[in-house]
């Protein structure tokens, strides 16, 4: 007896996530045991032995909750009775918030995938399956827009970045459990996705239901191509940045300075994405940097009428000085760096043309 509807469906996007890959190469399926990764790691199991590949597995215990660990070594024997190889489990320590720290969801993120790059590295694994489905796509994109993010967040996941892969993107949350029922295995529920003190649980309990109830189906597969239809857009924005950011930082003496003039001649998305790639090469966090630490930057170069630095995510601080925008660390309490002038200062003569 052939396998299920929802099974045979991922498994087919597996299949063709992986068909680039060199024969003989590894990859692992991050496995929290819910059942969007799950599903995905047994379908793993299945399709990476017939395409010539090894598939193996990783679970991460954040510590957020109690009997993680026992969770996380239950999950690593349903990997490994699934038949994969090599398996993995990494206890994890998740930042605590603090003044210019991301939320919880963001810390435990960002421990989360510093635990699979080493991971990754260590057993010399090819790439690294992520379980989002189209469902998951679709809240991002949500929040994005809720946030006012912009562009780079309206674009959603990308299918694929680095040694990361996500095939289940075109695939619903209910495939995901419908695949689960027919293989016989019982995902874990974790009780975050359900606790309304995190974004996202309200986001999928509250906000979609209310979305389908209000416009009608196929609200969910709308964002979704609209991150799609976007995130080619992003990108090429982000690579004309990255060359013109490298460009800036090569004319300069000092990496950390950009010439302000130059950057006034840049159209505004391009602008814009080169401070904030700045920032981040000055020890911003990624994710931690909102629209309005952006435009604040922006009008350092756009807006410029003496006003005092920018206080910035990681200890960071973006400041004018001598016709160049500097990303510094922060200055000792109560000192303002030379050619500044106090916050609120009006500019010498009422001049707001930008001059320095």
């Amino acid at each position: 007896m052939g396998p299920g509807t929802a099974v045979a469906e991922i498994r087919n996007a597996v299949r063709d996530c992986l068909s680039d890959l060199a024969p003989g190469g590894l990859v692992l399926a991050a496995c929290s045991g819910g059942a969007d990764s799950l599903a995905l790691a047994a379908c793993l199991a299945f399709v990476a032995p017939r395409a010539g590949l090894r598939g193996g597995g990783v679970t991460v215990d954040h510590g957020l909750q109690p009997g993680s660990a026992e969770r996380a070594a239950h999950v690593a024997e349903v990997l490994r009775t699934l038949g994969l190889d090599p398996v993995r489990s990494v206890a994890v320590t998740v930042a605590s918030a603090g003044p210019g720290a991301a939320g919880p969801e963001a810390a435990a993120r960002a421990a989360r995938y510093r635990a699979l790059d080493t991971v990754a590295s260590q057993v010399g694994a090819a790439t690294v399956l992520l379980g989002h489905t189209l469902d998951d796509q679709a809240e991002t994109v949500l929040l994005g827009l809720a946030r006012g993010s912009g562009v780079r967040s309206l674009a959603g996941m990308p299918a694929r970045k680095g040694p990361y892969r996500r095939p289940l993107l075109a695939v619903r949350r209910a495939t995901t459990g419908a695949a689960c029922a027919e293989l016989g295995l019982e995902p874990w529920q974790d009780p975050h996705n359900s606790d309304f003190r995190y974004t996202r649980a309200r986001v999928r309990h509250q906000v979609m239901p209310a979305l389908e109830a209000a416009l009608g189906p196929g609200v969910a597969e709308s964002l979704a191509r609209t991150a799609s239809q976007l995130r080619a857009d992003a990108e090429c924005l982000d690579d004309l940045a990255f060359a013109e950011g490298g460009q800036l930082r090569g004319d300069c003496s000092d990496p950390a300075g950009l010439e302000a003039r130059w950057l006034l001649g840049l159209p505004a998305a391009i602008r814009t994405r080169v401070l904030r790639d700045a920032a981040i090469m000055a020890g911003c966090p990624h994710g931690a940097l909102s629209a309005r630490h952006v435009e604040q930057m922006d009008a350092l170069v756009t807006g410029w009428r003496g006003q005092r630095w920018i206080d910035l995510p990681g200890g960071v601080r973006a400041l004018r000085r001598d016709g160049m925008v500097w990303f510094t660390g922060t200055e000792p309490a109560g000192t303002e760096p030379a050619g500044t002038e106090p916050a609120g200062a009006e500019p010498i003569g009422g001049d707001s043309s930008g001059r320095e």
